[in-house]
């Protein structure tokens, strides 16, 4: 009585596996990062006589605040000038991560897809 195995995974064509561990080495050179929208608002304040109330261009700031969402939450925070710029940064690095995690997710398709024909196309023979 013989057994049947399991069709084994066949090998990642070489173009796959390299472009595959380049972009793993991507996630090295990542920075901190941050998720949310950073803001810089021109506020009105609550003086019935202040110049704000009339003209935009005289509003009172700029103020910068960073939102996200926590567990379904919107936060607000409110940063300095001196802040805004780490902020800004950890944001594009958070655009990254979630390009690179595309970029890795549709390339991981790819490659399992031509296995799946590799093992079908074997597995027939």
């Amino acid at each position: 009585m013989s057994r049947h195995r399991p069709p084994q995974p066949t090998a990642i064509p070489d173009r796959y596996s390299q472009r595959f561990r380049e972009l793993k080495q991507e996630f090295q050179q990542l920075e901190y990062f941050c998720k949310g929208t950073l803001l810089k608002r021109m506020m009105k304040c609550g003086k019935a006589q202040c110049a704000c109330r009339q003209d935009p261009a005289k509003r009172h700031g700029p103020y910068f605040e960073w939102t996200y969402k926590a567990k379904g939450k919107t936060v607000n925070v409110k940063l300095t000038r001196e802040v805004m710029p780490m902020f800004r940064a950890a944001s594009q690095q958070y655009r990254k991560l979630k390009s690179l995690l595309n970029r890795l997710e549709r390339l991981s398709q790819t490659a399992l897809r031509h296995q799946v024909k590799q093992a079908q196309s074997s597995h027939r023979d």
